[in-house]
């Protein structure tokens, strides 16, 4: 057990059966009446984030998470295959697991897996990724009908909008929480 003063961003708690990692917190102290802890938190498998306001110094179950970082290896059907590089175990992970972040994983990539009592919460991406575009229409000039882009696939498979200069072939970084395109790679 822990009390509301040990709550920091990624802490992970143990409220109503469920676990839920925090985004934000913040200790408030309101000229009158006793000080809180307001925070948002988010449920570590369905994803829904809500906020929740504690007691300051009320007592609340902190749940061990295991993070360590993985290297990617292969699909396996719906399955994703990654490896311990400091003891070479292989993890196997479902895809409902590892969710989106598929859409930006090229085999060697390195991820953080979080897990807790032996099975896979959810999986985390460096914030930015760079990947080769494997196709895109040529960008025409003066085509503004589509606020200057237009779709590109990447080598994982996956479509992001780019910039109508961006052309075929080309790295680019992409911030792997929002899909969205951050700019070109110099090789």
């Amino acid at each position: 057990m822990a009390t509301t003063n040990d709550i920091k961003n990624g802490t992970v708690l143990k409220l109503e059966g469920n676990l839920w990692s925090v985004l934000e917190f913040q200790h408030v102290k309101p000229g009158k009446g006793g000080a809180f802890v307001r925070t948002k938190l988010r449920n570590v498998l369905s994803g829904k984030v809500v906020d929740k306001t504690f007691n300051a110094g009320a007592k609340v179950e902190t749940a061990t998470v295991d993070r360590r970082d993985y290297q990617y290896l292969y699909q396996d059907g719906e399955d994703y295959v990654f490896m311990d590089t400091s003891d070479y175990d292989q993890l196997t992970i479902p895809g409902a697991v590892v969710g989106d972040a598929a859409n930006y994983m090229l085999e060697g990539q390195m991820a953080t897996i979080a897990m807790y009592e032996g099975s896979a919460l959810y999986l985390e991406l460096p914030p930015s990724v760079v990947l080769e575009i494997t196709y895109t229409e040529p960008g025409l000039q003066g085509d503004r009908s589509s606020a200057g882009t237009k779709p590109a696939t990447l080598e994982t498979g996956h479509t992001i909008q780019v910039p109508l200069f961006v052309e075929q072939n080309t790295k680019v970084k992409v911030d792997t929480r929002s899909g969205d395109y951050l700019g070109r790679v110099s090789e």
